[in-house]
């Protein structure tokens, strides 16, 4: 069985092999600047990004989400973005994905949250099967300018 929780500190070097593997995923190198910043940010109590983790019954973490509060202007109260999920290619298919999405909903819910949301590649039709199964697809669409 999953269990899912908040990172810690001794989870660094497995994060980091995971996070890795998801700009791989997601054809991006991340350079050590990136993992370090996001490693930053997710041990940082005064950061708004936080980090949870799924272990495996061997206390392997398997996944990881990244997500943040944000205010949502359409409620007037506190929405949650889920910036970031990966299961590592071996436990795919083991319900990982839904624990992660479960345990975020959750403490938001805990924290006032309204709304999680979340976006995923057009062709990421796996990661797909799983979001319509815990969530409603919405009609709107993702525009990204650099800056």
């Amino acid at each position: 069985m999953v269990q899912v929780r908040p990172i810690d500190d001794g989870d660094h070097a497995r994060w980091r092999e995971l996070f890795t593997a998801y700009g791989v995923f997601y054809e991006t190198d991340f350079p050590a600047s990136v993992l370090d910043g996001v490693w930053a940010w997710i041990r940082d109590p005064e950061h708004p990004m936080l980090c949870f983790v799924a272990e495996d019954d061997a206390g392997m973490i398997v996944g990881f989400a990244h997500v943040r509060e944000q205010p949502d202007t359409f409620t007037a109260g506190p929405g949650w973005y889920l910036d970031d999920l990966f299961t590592g290619p071996d436990a795919r298919g083991q319900g990982i994905g839904t624990a992660l999405i479960a345990a975020i909903s959750e403490h938001a819910a805990r924290h006032g949250g309204v709304t999680l949301r979340w976006i995923t590649a057009v062709d990421n039709e796996r990661a797909q099967r799983v979001y319509d199964r815990v969530a409603t697809r919405t009609t709107w669409v993702t525009y990204e300018k650099e800056i």
